[in-house]
């Protein structure tokens, strides 16, 4: 039962790589925008240094170049885990997946495995291409820790990608946009260009909740301070936490909302 298991969510990895090298073109067009936009945002630092305020140009760039990584990592998890459903629909192949000898759990945790590898390279030489063209000095950064924070993180990441996958399964119309929505609640509370301390206190409440606030706090301090895992674990052992309750609870909030979308109807409805 294991090997059939693993077999079939090496299967789901495998058809969402061959779907990447179908449109490599278009992914290496959305990439170049990526870029474009990130460094939209880095050039904040150069502005304010514009402005004659006295700031650490390297240290504020890197903290909005991270942000702006880390945002688009969980984006694209994001993306694939909320697309799923759609991705489905516009293959004409979402009654044969669907009715495939396959649980739904390894379904959904293999696209979560694909989107964590797509992931990481795509926002590592997001990084790269960024960092080189701004020439910032990272002379204390431990890469090794923050890609450990990452990998942490990602867990919840996925928890919470499942929790959105189920919104284009019970609403054809809208779902894959309310997807986005929530993606952009997370922007606005966990500190991802800003701090969390200039939030409301309301606000920071909701902070403590998002896995993104600890992401961006621990990669930044192991890459600006050199920080290793043991400085590092006030960060990891909420994200362990948040990943333990996240993903039980998106596999089971999915698996309530594909009944749904049996009973009703929903599940091959394009609108």
């Amino acid at each position: 039962m294991l090997r059939s298991e693993l077999i079939g969510l090496g299967g789901v990895v495998e058809r969402n790589w061959y779907l990447v090298k179908r449109y490599a073109w278009w992914e290496l067009t959305f990439f170049f925008w990526t870029v474009a936009n990130t460094m939209t945002i880095v050039f904040i630092a150069k502005g304010v240094q514009a402005t004659g305020v006295k700031v650490d140009v390297n240290e504020l760039t890197t903290v909005l170049l991270i942000g702006a990584v880390v945002w688009a990592y969980l984006g694209i998890i994001f993306e694939i885990l909320t697309e799923t459903v759609a991705w489905e629909r516009w293959e004409g192949t979402i009654e044969y997946t669907f009715m495939a000898p396959l649980s739904r759990p390894v379904h959904l945790l293999g696209m979560g495995v694909f989107a964590i590898g797509y992931g990481v390279v795509r926002a590592g030489a997001l990084f790269a291409v960024v960092a080189a063209l701004f020439g910032l000095s990272l002379p204390d950064a431990n890469f090794a820790a923050a890609l450990v924070v990452l990998a942490v993180a990602s867990i919840s990441f996925i928890g919470i990608g499942v929790m959105t996958a189920v919104l284009p399964l019970i609403s054809p119309e809208k779902g894959t946009q309310l997807g986005f929505v929530a993606q952009g609640l997370l922007l606005v509370v966990s500190g991802v260009y800003y701090p969390v301390s200039v939030l409301p206190g309301w606000m920071q409440l909701l902070a403590k909740i998002s896995p993104a606030t600890y992401a961006l706090r621990g990669i930044r301090a192991a890459i600006l301070e050199g920080a290793g895992i043991g400085a590092l674990w006030a960060d990891i052992w909420p994200l362990l936490l948040i990943g333990v309750v996240a993903v039980p609870l998106g596999l089971e909030i999915f698996r309530r909302g594909e009944i749904y979308a049996k009973r009703h109807g929903k599940l091959k409805r394009s609108g």
